[in-house]
């Protein structure tokens, strides 16, 4: 083929074959997003419950929690994962993972704190580290899985 043909085609990825490597980039902004977002909670919620709201501080805390669902998700879209994938596929999967989060956490907690008697600061953390490791990995392979369009090869 002519190197005028050659440079009109369009250079198209070739979808990855075999086990992905780990990017530890990836893998440090994801805990960095991550923890900012938590100190981002900590930090709105505690400020929001010491006001007079009215509201109860379990909804306090919900709605903190909500208003970081979506900055979060589109960090971590475009910084952590450097994701490809449409919004319409992502979101609705990055909110799936989010809710089977919540119930890992707290399967997670029943063993550590209930079964194990663990203290409180050791289960805690290991409750978060499990937690967000499950969550990385499902984000990673699932949510914000990066797509490629598989180029044909005439005969």
């Amino acid at each position: 083929m002519s190197v005028a043909l050659t440079n009109l085609m369009r250079s198209v990825p070739m979808p990855e074959t075999g086990p992905q490597r780990l990017n530890w980039g990836g893998l440090l902004r994801f805990i960095a997003i991550g923890s900012s977002g938590a100190i981002g909670f900590i930090a709105l919620s505690s400020l929001t419950m010491a006001l007079p709201t009215g509201l109860e501080n379990s909804v306090i805390n919900g709605l903190c929690y909500a208003v970081f669902i979506l900055p979060i998700y589109l960090l971590h879209r475009r910084f952590s994962f450097q994701s490809d994938a449409s919004h319409r596929s992502a979101l609705p999967r990055y909110l799936a993972v989010q809710a089977s989060a919540l119930m890992l956490a707290t399967l997670f907690g029943y063993v550590l704190y209930g079964v194990l008697a663990m203290p409180p600061v050791m289960a805690s953390t290991l409750v978060i580290g499990l937690t967000s490791g499950v969550n990385y990995l499902l984000l990673r392979s699932w949510a914000f899985a990066r797509h490629h369009i598989v180029a044909g090869v005439p005969a």
